[in-house]
């Protein structure tokens, strides 16, 4: 896809996914116990660790996380694939709807989930493999879009460009505004959502989350700029 003109609304809508990045982790962090669902990174060192039998950590958690995260880019690759040539709103749309609906039944499940107890269960692992489809399917569509220091869930690379590539290091700081809101989005969604897990439980940060991917995804759609065709 060719990089998003000066007027396009992709780059706000991506900062918009940046921040629910930040909510679900806190839903998975702190709510389910010490595994992602939105960074696959974390939960192979995690793994690494249950695996010699490091005491707090388990297994079949970050396995369910991973297959799922897995399953979900799988499907999205697939999905985005099949929009090639088509609008990019429709896509959009397909992609934010299937979002939204994985992290709504996820808040269905969490209903009378103690987040206190974390208690192990099927419960438990219905939400952490929701979650996961739903972020692995994020991270599918978010990198066919191929939008520059945009990735929605992920850190490392953003702030290294944002040092080598700064005037200190010699650089021409390329999108060094880009870089630090993608930076201040996830942190300012994993503040909301740890604020919403703490005093609320796992289903006000998955409502929330699934509502600004919705909405956030519809009023891009109605830009010009979402008419045109999607290349994969």
């Amino acid at each position: 896809m060719a990089q998003p003109n000066q007027t396009s609304p992709l780059p706000l809508l991506l900062l918009l996914l940046s921040v629910t990045t930040g909510l679900v982790d806190a839903i998975s962090v702190l709510g389910l116990g010490k595994v992602f669902t939105a960074n696959m990174t974390g939960n192979v060192v995690f793994l690494g660790f249950a695996a010699v039998g490091t005491p707090g950590f388990r297994v079949a958690p970050y396995c369910v996380a991973l297959a799922a995260f897995l399953t979900g880019a799988l499907v999205a690759g697939r999905i985005g694939k099949a929009h090639a040539g088509r609008p990019l709103r429709r896509w959009l749309m397909a992609a934010a709807s299937i979002e939204t609906v994985l992290l709504w039944i996820a808040a269905v499940v969490a209903i009378g989930y103690d987040v206190t107890v974390q208690p192990s269960g099927p419960q438990m692992f219905g939400i952490i493999a929701l979650t996961a489809l739903a972020m692995g399917f994020r991270n599918a569509t978010i990198r066919q879009l191929k939008v520059p220091d945009l990735t929605t869930t992920v850190l490392t690379l953003t702030l290294t460009g944002l040092a080598a590539d700064s005037t200190a290091a010699g650089g021409a700081n390329p999108n060094w505004g880009r870089r630090i809101a993608s930076v201040a989005a996830i942190f300012a969604g994993a503040g909301v959502g740890a604020a919403l897990v703490t005093h609320g439980g796992l289903v006000p940060p998955l409502l929330l989350a699934g509502a600004l991917i919705l909405v956030g995804t519809i009023v891009c759609a109605f830009h010009p700029s979402a008419g045109e065709a999607h290349t994969s």
